[in-house]
C-alpha cells in the first residue's frame, strides 16, 4: 500500500494547504537555536520548506513522492532560494550529514502505519541528529470525536478553485484493531449554478498513537520530551485537544 493517492496531483495539494502555515513561527523560534542544515522529513511540494529558506535559514527538504518533489523543485527556484532537495524513503535515511533539527509537520508522522515503519523513522532521525539535536513533529490526537466519525459521507469544507466551488466531504473508517483510520475524501466540483461538473475521490490510511504508547515508543528510540502541546501556538494539551506537538532532544 503507497498511500500516496491524496499527494498524486501536487498542484491540487497545493491549491488546498499551502497558504496554511501555523507551524512557521514555533518552527523559526527553534531553527534561530541551532546552526546547521535543519532537516523537512515528508517536506511535500516546501509549504514550510521554502518559508524557512526565505528566512534565511539552510534548509534540506526530503520526501519519497517524485512528483511533489519535482514542484517543490519548480517553487524554490521561482522563488530564488536555495534549498537541497533529496528523494529518500524516511524509514531508510542514508544521508552524509548530521542536524541539529529535524522536523516533519502536516501530520507526516501518521503516515508510517506498522510499528515496524515508526521504528525505521525513528531510527532514522536518531541516526541523523547531532548530539542533543531536537526532533519536532505533530499528530492528531487520537479523541473520542477523531476517531468515531460516521461511516457515511460527511461535509468537511468549502474552498473556491477558479471558476468552481468545490464543497469537500469525507468517509471514515476506524480499525481500532490496527489504530488505523481510513478516510475517503470527496470532492465536488459545482458551477455557478451549484451543479456538480466533476468529483475527485482519495483514499488514505492514518495510523493513530496514544500519548503514553508515543511517550514508550520515543523513549525506546532515544528521545526524551522535552516539550508537549495541543497546537503551534504552544497551548496546552487537554482531553478536548485535536492534535499533540511533540519536541524531543537526542539523549
Amino acid at each position: 500500500m503507497n498511500n500516496f493517492e491524496e499527494y498524486d496531483d501536487p498542484e491540487l495539494y497545493d491549491k488546498e494547504i499551502e497558504s496554511y502555515l501555523p507551524e512557521l513561527p514555533f518552527l523559526k523560534k527553534w531553527a534561530s537555536e541551532k546552526s546547521g542544515t535543519i532537516i523537512d522529513l515528508a517536506c511535500g511540494t516546501g509549504r514550510v520548506t521554502i518559508p524557512l529558506a526565505e528566512k534565511g535559514f539552510q534548509v534540506t527538504g526530503i520526501d519519497v513522492h517524485n512528483g511533489m518533489l519535482k514542484k517543490a523543485q519548480q517553487k524554490s527556484s521561482s522563488a530564488g532560494v536555495e534549498v537541497g532537495w533529496l528523494k529518500q524513503d524516511c524509514m531508510n535515511l542514508n544521508l552524509e550529514m548530521k542536524s541539529p533539527l529535524i522536523f516533519t509537520v502536516g501530520n507526516s508522522f501518521q503516515h508510517f502505519l506498522t510499528n515496524e515503519a515508526q521504528d525505521g523513522l525513528l531510527s532514522s532521525v536518531n541516526r541523523h541528529l547531532e548530539d542533543d539535536g531536537i526532533f519536532i513533529f505533530g499528530t492528531r490526537f487520537p479523541g473520542v470525536e477523531e476517531l468515531l466519525q460516521p461511516t457515511t459521507e460527511e461535509y468537511w469544507r468549502t474552498y473556491r478553485d477558479g471558476e468552481y466551488k468545490v464543497d469537500v466531504s469525507t468517509i471514515s473508517h476506524y480499525d481500532g484493531l490496527e489504530q488505523i483510520q481510513h478516510y475517503t475524501t470527496i470532492r465536488k466540483y459545482k458551477d455557478g449554478h451549484g451543479e456538480i461538473v466533476d468529483e475527485k475521490r482519495t483514499n488514505i490510511s492514518l495510523r493513530y498513537v496514544f500519548p503514553k504508547e508515543m511517550e514508550r515508543l520515543l523513549t525506546s528510540h532515544g528521545f526524551e520530551i522535552v516539550e508537549i502541546y495541543a497546537d503551534w501556538k504552544e497551548t496546552p494539551v487537554t482531553n478536548e485537544s485535536d492534535e499533540i506537538i511533540y519536541v524531543c532532544r537526542k539523549v
